[in-house]
């Protein structure tokens, strides 16, 4: 009877969150007033906003998936991390799972680090010791089981994760005298995180980039990168208010090719890893890679701030990380000796983060260059409200990205624990390049940009981009089309994207359409003039057109196109923001 009692109480609790969150989705304060003193906080502002690096290493005690890595390789990989890190004298946050925390050496290596450059908080996978010392049944098949529901906080029910959280803060404060102010882990739940914060004072967490089936679970269409305050019914969806966020920023980890990754195992289920993560050959392991990557922090435009994670776990072993990492930490120490960025621990940031932005900043991540011999381009932008990609493929646009944020969408993993060893999280589709595409390269799913010629549309060509920011939550695109044929100018705003056609020949024709490859995962349900209703895991969200009009192609589609956009008065404007 008790049992009842508590999940009827539970299930009451939720319901009024989400009624409250709802009530509230339109009400929070603007950014405009934030950001010239968030440009003055820490150096390394370059192009009006601050570019930093965290270099972040998580500890595991062991890695029992390959016998020849023992628990002093796995040692002494922190040990010869520390002396890199001192060598250039730059900062570093380490993160130790559990079964590490209780491990004398690391705790003796740890301790003796200057405080003022090292950060030591939680990495909060779930080995043996940890299970047991919450008194709770392990379901590993070794002390550490990677699969999902053994390994994340998602895996145990609500009652099971404070447990968890209490027996590791307590260990924790034993040993260091404190309770750590960053707490990070691929994917951490919003229940977990907001008792975190509540009881013990977090003030910063990390999560996994986006991926699709890498070691077992997918993040998809998440704010792409640097940080957000996460809603608390769902720790993956940036929330659109004070009142319905968790107030710890979630920095994304391990500095993403904003170009390559999003592509990487269409039509496979699966990603490979395109990342600045320095065991990998074609990535953070190759100096041309790096030197490209760092070089898009630095000049790229990234509205309040720019943002990457570089360091390694250590079960990848010294052998494995020391050349890549070794290049990388060289390079950003010289970096930061030129005022071009700045390295600092994820606590300090967070404090400037949190002292800065009240709701979830305007961001983004501009690659104007491409690795030589290769001719893309792209645009990252993500707010509170949704996130977008541009990208340029030789001479052409297309819109490959658009996913919306809503506080009040619940994650499956909110209330109930994950079951079996796969792991999935989402927010809402309206555009998705990915999972709409198939494996060729001529069939790639996204808005895309046409002109009529002679009777005949066809897909519009330009030249060089141009990125500006018109103020904290505005950027403009303009892409000066080939043959004089006008200039497509987009603006970016915090819920809103314009379009337009400027300059163009007396009586030209143009608009804007969806091809997808894939239908059977389309969220669209009804697709009118001046909006499209969508459902997606049972969610039901609208985008509107605030300029312009919906022309529905879904039932008999040509050449793949699912709508089409045509401009009213020369212009096409979305509404990103209704929920």
């Amino acid at each position: 009877m008790n049992k009842m009692v508590n999940n009827f109480g539970k299930a009451i609790t939720v319901f009024c969150a989400l009624l409250f969150i709802l009530h509230t989705t339109r009400a929070a304060p603007t950014q405009k007033n934030l950001f010239n003193q968030a440009t003055k906080a820490i150096p390394g502002i370059v192009n009006g906003s601050p570019k930093i690096v965290h270099i972040v290493n998580f500890i595991r005690l062991l890695e029992p998936r390959d016998p020849a890595i023992t628990e002093e390789v796995l040692y002494q990989t922190v040990v010869k991390q520390v002396e890199l890190i001192n060598k250039y004298q730059l900062s570093g946050t380490f993160l130790l799972q559990y079964d590490a925390l209780l491990d004398n050496r690391y705790q003796k290596l740890l301790k003796s680090l200057p405080k003022d450059r090292f950060e030591i908080g939680g990495w909060l996978e779930v080995p043996r010791p940890l299970a047991q010392n919450a008194g709770l049944t392990w379901r590993g098949n070794s002390a550490w089981d990677s699969r999902a529901d053994v390994d994340f906080t998602t895996g145990y029910t609500p009652k099971e994760r404070e447990k968890l959280i209490d027996t590791y803060m307590a260990s924790f404060k034993k040993v260091f005298g404190y309770y750590p102010k960053t707490v990070g882990c691929w994917y951490l739940d919003s229940y977990s995180l907001n008792y975190m914060y509540q009881k013990y004072g977090i003030i910063a967490s990390c999560n996994c980039k986006d991926q699709i089936g890498t070691d077992g679970y997918t993040l998809w269409g998440g704010y792409w990168n640097q940080a957000y305050y996460p809603s608390k019914l769902n720790a993956y969806m940036p929330a659109q208010t004070v009142k319905g966020q968790i107030p710890v920023p979630v920095f994304r980890m391990l500095g993403s090719d904003p170009i390559r990754q999003y592509d990487n195992g269409i039509g496979t289920g699966h990603q490979g890893v395109v990342t600045l993560e320095p065991v990998y050959k074609f990535g953070g392991g190759d100096s041309t890679w790096v030197n490209w990557f760092l070089k898009t922090l630095i000049d790229g435009e990234a509205m309040a701030f720019g943002y990457t994670q570089a360091g390694q776990e250590n079960s990848f072993t010294w052998k494995a990380m020391q050349s890549g990492l070794s290049y990388q930490l060289k390079k950003i120490a010289a970096l930061q000796k030129a005022g071009k960025l700045q390295v600092e621990t994820m606590a300090r940031t967070a404090i400037w983060y949190k002292k800065h932005f009240k709701v979830t900043p305007v961001t983004a991540v501009t690659a104007m260059e491409d690795l030589p011999g290769k001719n893309q381009k792209t645009l990252w932008m993500d707010s509170r409200f949704y996130r977008i990609n541009l990208l340029w493929h030789g001479d052409q646009l297309r819109i490959r990205d658009i996913h919306l944020f809503d506080q009040s969408f619940v994650s499956p993993y909110f209330s109930q624990k994950a079951v079996g060893p796969k792991c999935a999280l989402f927010t809402l589709p309206f555009v998705d390049g990915h999972f709409w595409s198939n494996k060729a390269d001529t069939s790639r799913a996204g808005l895309v940009f046409w002109i009529k010629k002679q009777g005949v549309f066809e897909k519009m060509q330009g030249g060089r981009p141009t990125i500006t920011r018109l103020d904290a939550t505005k950027m403009q695109i303009s892409w000066p089309l080939q043959n004089n044929a006008g200039i497509l100018n987009i603006i970016l705003g915090e819920r809103n994207m314009n379009v337009q056609l400027l300059d163009a020949p007396e009586n030209t024709i143009w608009k804007m359409s969806l091809l997808s490859f894939n239908n059977t995962e389309l969220p669209f349900k009804q697709i009118n003039t001046n909006s499209i209703q969508c459902q997606f895991k049972n969610h039901g969200y609208t985008v509107n057109l605030l300029k312009g009009q919906f022309v529905d192609q879904s039932k008999t589609p040509t050449d793949h196109q699912i709508y089409s956009i045509t401009p009213r008065k020369g212009s096409i404007e979305f509404d990103f923001g209704v929920r």
